[in-house]
Formats: C-alpha cells, structure tokens, sequence
C-alpha cells in the first residue's frame, strides 16, 4: 500500500461512513428503532469514520514512517470485524455478532500500538 493508496482509502471509508450514517437516519430509522439497536449501528459508524481520518494521517505520515503502513492494515482490519459486525449485530439484530467485535477493536488497539513503537523508532 502506498501513501496515495491510504490516504485515498480513508477518504473513501469517509464517505461511505456518511453515507451509513445517512442511510441509518433515514430508510433505517424504524428498523433500527424497533430492535432497540440505532446506539449500535451509531458506534459501527463512529468508529468507522474515526478510523478513516486515522488512516488519512497515517497515509500521510507514510511518507516520513513507512513502518506504519501495517498499522494502516491493523485499522482497515479493525474497521471490518469492529464496525462490521456492529453494523451486522445492529441490522440482523443476531446477538452473536457481538462475539466478533472484540476482535476489531484488539486490531484497532495494535494498529495504534504499532503506529506509535514505528514513529518512535525512528531516527527523525
């Protein structure tokens, strides 16, 4: 993955958060009001665009800290199980979901681990 290529990445996960969240508001405001789950998809959303600005920097730090591109995969990788399964659990309202998001949000926890040992690492 190049710098372009994350930067672009975060931008898209960005917009497709908006979207969500839109989509959520909008055309699933009674389905997500009748199981009890809008808090749900909500935090899918949240994290989903928090992450997306983190993968937009990381992009650009990129450039100065190569190492941090496999942090970029930790948060792409947290993004799909933490808020996939959140968006899954909030939608399905299938409560084994709830299983799968720890395991995004210890990708999340690395990601940013990993980010922080490559800056300080690093001879600059």
């Amino acid at each position: 993955m190049t710098s372009k290529t994350a930067i672009i990445t975060g931008m898209l996960l960005m917009a497709i958060g908006v979207a969500l969240g839109a989509f959520g508001a909008h055309a699933l405001k009674e389905i997500l009001a009748a199981s009890g789950r809008t808090d749900t998809y909500e935090l899918a959303i949240r994290y989903l665009m928090i992450h997306g600005v983190g993968i937009i920097i990381l992009g650009n730090l990129m450039v100065k800290f190569p190492g941090v591109r496999t942090a970029i995969l930790f948060l792409l990788v947290g993004i799909f199980f933490f808020s996939g399964s959140l968006l899954i659990l909030a939608l399905a309202n299938q409560p084994m979901w709830g299983a799968v998001v720890p395991l995004g949000g210890t990708s999340f926890i690395v990601g940013w681990i990993l980010a922080a040992r490559t800056i300080y690492r690093s001879e600059s």
